[in-house]
């Protein structure tokens, strides 16, 4: 190997090195997202502990009296991702947004959680909202482009979906 061959393929050994040192010190904070799949998504919530490490939806509080076809009783969860789009008055929730709601029966007792979820590419028409529904017993009753959810919510298109407040 020639010696400026031998000097053009270290420099470019070096800048490899820079550049994937420089990409993994850059890293998200974040865990990875799910992939649009109920069973995962719940298993990234447990392991975020949504209920305990995440922030109630601005102006709410917890148990607040609801309506069907969710619970009497609502608890609204958001991650950060929600929270600094509803911040910013930003009039849509990016890719990686999460809204959970823990539904109660009229007794208080814990029912199931309804999530939306925002997954880039997933139902465009939809502005890409994953859907699922999971009991309290951690089974999946239903998830992906669930009619209803999208019908419901479908009134409040301009508002990114969201029923539980405005977005601008």
């Amino acid at each position: 190997m020639r010696v400026a061959s031998k000097k053009r393929f270290a420099a470019l050994w070096i800048t490899l090195s820079i550049v994937s040192v420089a990409a993994a010190a850059c890293g998200s904070d974040e865990p990875d997202l799910p992939a649009a799949n109920a069973a995962e998504v719940w298993d990234f919530l447990q392991a975020a502990n949504y209920q305990t490490d995440w922030e109630l939806w601005p102006g709410t509080t917890e148990r607040f009296v609801g309506q069907e076809p969710h619970g009497a009783l609502h608890t609204v969860y958001a991650n950060q991702v929600s929270l600094d789009a509803v911040d910013s008055k930003a009039g849509v929730l990016p890719n990686g947004a999460f809204v959970i709601k823990d539904n109660f029966t009229p007794e208080g007792v814990y029912d199931v959680t309804t999530i939306m979820y925002k997954v880039d590419g997933f139902d465009p028409e939809h502005n890409d909202w994953f859907w699922a529904m999971i009991s309290a017993a951690g089974e999946v009753r239903a998830e992906g482009r669930i009619e209803g959810c999208t019908a419901c919510h479908g009134a409040q298109a301009a508002n990114d979906y969201i029923w539980i407040g405005p977005l601008r």
